[in-house]
């Protein structure tokens, strides 16, 4: 990496998506909390601030056209580029859901946050990235997003979920295209499942901490050059699709 790298991390305020913020800007990185909510998003910003951490606020709604339009003119106009996007932003709606019992406007909401949103967000930012000498994505899946895991007995996960789980397989679907169209670029785009954390998306029911969450992020935002691109990973390697 360069010696100023510059990351964009949303839903970066709590969670999984402060602890990737708070190891990025541990390796000495300038670190965009990208927040819905922008006063939460600035007291995220100040902790990691007290704790040594280059940090910077950007108010981001990943299911608003203009708010994401103007992060990427804040990023712009701070004149440090964007090297590393980290998609991190989502939404459950109650999952588990039986899918015979789904209200269609939860379907929509799941998908325009978990998978249109990265879409929306992805290219806002790619005129930046693409400036980058080593521009990296991290889109955040999950083991639930598994076809394989989902189709074989004794390896299901998460229960029935007709909403949430669907928009995960979905955005692993959309991450694949992307790394397809740009693989001559060098921008590497992988997908991150950070495991069974203990997060409010879930209750808090995970049985791993939001820090050995990010791990797996913050391993894919920090590929050498002749990493892989359009993979799936977990802590423990490559996840079957």
């Amino acid at each position: 990496m360069n010696e100023k790298t510059t990351a964009l991390v949303t839903g970066a305020n709590k969670g999984i998506g402060y602890e990737i913020a708070a190891g990025l800007g541990a390796l000495g990185w300038s670190v965009g909390v990208g927040a819905r909510d922008e006063q939460r998003g600035a007291e995220a910003v100040a902790r990691l601030r007290a704790s040594g951490v280059d940090a910077f606020a950007v108010p981001l709604d990943v299911t608003d056209e203009a708010s994401t339009a103007a992060a990427a003119r804040l990023i712009e106009e701070r004149g440090d580029g964007l090297d590393v996007l980290v998609n991190n932003a989502g939404i459950a709606e109650g999952w588990p859901d039986n899918p015979t019992a789904l209200d269609p406007e939860v379907v929509r909401r799941l998908v325009d946050t978990n998978v249109i949103g990265v879409i929306r967000v992805t290219n806002a930012m790619l005129p930046l990235l693409r400036r980058s000498a080593h521009p990296r994505i991290v889109n955040q899946s999950s083991h639930v997003a598994s076809l394989t895991f989902q189709t074989t007995p004794g390896s299901e996960r998460g229960g029935i979920s007709g909403g949430y789980t669907p928009t995960k397989t979905y955005l692993n679907a959309v991450t694949i295209q992307y790394a397809k169209e740009l693989k001559d670029t060098g921008i590497l785009i992988n997908l991150a499942c950070p495991g069974y954390v203990a997060t409010d998306l879930n209750g808090f029911q995970g049985s791993l901490t939001p820090a050995q969450g990010a791990a797996t992020s913050i391993r894919l935002a920090t590929l050498p050059d002749d990493g892989p691109s359009g993979q799936f990973f977990d802590a423990d390697g490559v996840v079957p699709w």
